[in-house]
């Protein structure tokens, strides 16, 4: 399983998808109990543009138990996955599980602002990414402002006068 396994992901590295993802499926036939197979072969469709038949694959993973850094990508992927699809609650429930047990995972937390601004929670989301802006770049200009830009980020709607 490994050399096929490490032979697939290789593949995708080298931008090819299609024969990628053959593998992926090849080896989720043989080991349907194996998260990381199937975390990968979700992965796989995501990159083929077939979100849709991602889904199962990313829930099954998580359900059969993740290493922490592919739970995270896990998460990130369902989370993205269902949002793309028009799931916008299911990927808020997503996101949301996903943050709690990875709070400093900033991927996360953009992505899920995405998700806010779908469901129309455009002050949450703004905030979320001013946070995250504020928080991770390396921009002088912007880290200048750091403080502001944190103090503003949920009072966007306020008038000051």
């Amino acid at each position: 399983m490994k050399k096929i396994f490490d032979e697939a992901i290789e593949i995708r590295k080298r931008g090819n998808y299609q024969k990628s993802n053959e593998l992926f499926m090849e080896l989720v036939q043989e080991f349907p109990d194996n998260a990381s197979v199937n975390y990968h072969c979700a992965w796989s469709f995501d990159l083929l543009g077939e979100e849709s038949k991602a889904v199962a694959f990313y829930e099954n993973a998580i359900k059969l138990g993740l290493s922490s850094e592919e739970l995270e990508g896990a998460f990130l992927g369902l989370g993205s996955t269902y949002r793309t699809l028009g799931e916008y609650k299911k990927s808020k429930r997503v996101f949301e599980i996903g943050m709690e047990s990875f709070p400093n995972n900033k991927a996360l937390q953009t992505f899920y602002s995405m998700t806010l601004y779908n469901l129309n929670e455009h002050s949450k989301a703004m905030e979320l990414l001013l946070k995250c802006l504020a928080d991770t770049t390396v921009d002088d200009d912007i880290l200048s402002y750091k403080e502001a830009i944190n103090f503003y980020s949920n009072k966007l709607d306020e008038i000051w006068k």
